[in-house]
């Protein structure tokens, strides 16, 4: 079990304890950059740090399906095209664990279910808060989707910006990388593939 530090243990602010050897990890990276963990302006920062990373990867304590769990199969005869539209979301890339800022697009063609709009944003969210590849995120937004609303096709196309290139290596900022998966009618029919695309703004 991890010990952990007196001071967070009895934090009056009520934020959760942080293990000691977690802290220690962040105060390791701290001195590897040049700097001094027990600075003044730093002294508190490996609590935070873990804190915040804590926060960035609440994905991995959901199922992102279980926003999909209530439906309705009332909808008035409606079979057009639901979308929404630039859904700002963040993440962090898994091999440099750098931001990834973007927006995202999501519609499906419903077959004889549809849920709360905001749920759709809710999937995104609960996939996004964890280490991600932009790649992986916009087939399992998609997949998820498929899977328990059984519609007649779902289209997510994500654009994102990646600090991993943007702030480091080849340190190109202003670049978006675009993403998408067509699934269902979106894949196999054109025009319905144009119609939704162009819903999106493309």
């Amino acid at each position: 079990m991890s010990s952990l530090v007196g001071p967070d243990e009895d934090d009056p602010r009520g934020k959760p304890p942080v293990p000691h050897e977690v802290q220690d990890a962040v105060r390791t990276l701290i001195r590897w950059a040049g700097d001094n963990p027990e600075r003044e302006g730093l002294r508190d920062t490996p609590s935070r740090v873990a804190r915040a990373w804590k926060e960035y990867c609440l994905g991995y304590t959901e199922d992102p399906s279980i926003h999909l769990a209530r439906i309705f199969e009332e909808v008035g005869g409606y079979d057009e095209v639901v979308l929404l539209k630039d859904i700002p979301f963040q993440s962090h890339c898994e091999h440099h664990m750098a931001p990834i800022i973007g927006k995202a697009h999501i519609a499906y063609l419903p077959r004889n279910r549809v849920v709360g709009i905001s749920k759709l944003a809710r999937v995104l969210h609960g996939f996004a808060r964890r280490l991600q590849v932009q790649e992986r995120l916009t087939a399992e937004v998609s997949d998820c989707i498929w899977d328990h609303l059984k519609p007649h096709g779902v289209a997510v196309v994500i654009e994102a910006s990646h600090a991993c290139m943007t702030a480091r290596g080849v340190r190109t900022p202003g670049v978006a990388m675009t993403t998408s998966r067509m699934m269902g009618v979106f894949r196999d029919d054109k025009r319905s593939r144009e119609e939704v695309l162009s819903l999106m703004g493309f």
